[in-house]
């Protein structure tokens, strides 16, 4: 089971956004290089991060940042946000990427996803952002009325490495994940997915390491380690105890 500290990016810096609301962000750490040290210090062995920015423009746009990252940790980084086509993600993985994580584009255009995955085998993950059920594009900006398992589903076979899948409603207010929705959308594909958005104590840790929690490949925390709320060794251990799965 893996914790995946998150670093999302907004104009060169750490920040968590509450509910993907870009006008409510909260700057944790100026230095993003630093941040991913320290997370790797403490013993996090994955890193997750976000270009909030480009998510939006629909290009990249904490380039520097990300490389600066990169060379900080050698912790494999998953990165998410602008990356829209197979120049992107080639360009990327070549910088040293461990995998890409695709999300308006693999509602737009999931014939991409399918290619990525078979130019560049176990390094491409399916972002599936969703309110209400529904998937939401463009930097979350976007409504769709294509829901979250209907989505997922459509890349069975595919070659995907991971899907994270983000409650869009308890992302950053520290409400808990969504254990109902994450879990029906892990049994409904073979495909490995990361719990993202919500993920807010120590009783949440706990809860992923319960057997029926055992069929996701992890989770995704930020605000609630940069708050303090879980403590990393802690978490770590506990983690570590969930039998057969890597933590």
């Amino acid at each position: 089971m893996i914790l995946f500290p998150a670093i999302d990016l907004k104009d060169g810096v750490c920040v968590r956004l509450k509910l993907g609301d870009m006008d409510r962000a909260t700057v944790y750490n100026t230095d993003p290089a630093a941040q991913a040290r320290r997370f790797q210090d403490q013993g996090f062995k994955w890193l997750h991060v976000v270009d909030l920015n480009g998510a939006f423009a629909g290009e990249s746009v904490n380039g520097a940042a990300v490389d600066a990252i990169l060379k900080a940790t050698s912790n494999p980084v998953q990165l998410g946000g602008g990356i829209r086509s197979i120049g992107h993600i080639e360009a990327w993985l070549g910088k040293g990427l461990a995998r890409v994580i695709l999300g308006t584009v693999a509602v737009r255009d999931p014939d991409l996803v399918k290619e990525a995955c078979r130019l560049f085998p176990g390094r491409i993950a399916v972002g599936i952002d969703a309110r209400g059920g529904k998937v939401a594009v463009e930097g979350w900006a976007e409504a769709s009325e294509l829901g979250a398992i209907e989505l997922a589903k459509q890349f069975e076979g595919a070659g995907v490495a991971a899907i994270i899948y983000t409650d869009i409603d308890r992302d950053g207010v520290l409400a808990g994940i969504n254990w109902d929705s994450t879990l029906e959308l892990a049994a409904s594909v073979a495909i490995p997915v990361i719990a993202s958005g919500g993920l807010a104590s120590m009783d949440d840790i706990e809860r992923l390491t319960r057997a029926d929690a055992a069929v996701l490949e992890g989770a995704i925390s930020g605000r609630a380690l940069y708050d303090g709320r879980i403590d990393p060794a802690e978490a770590l251990s506990m983690l570590e105890t969930v039998a057969g799965i890597e933590s």
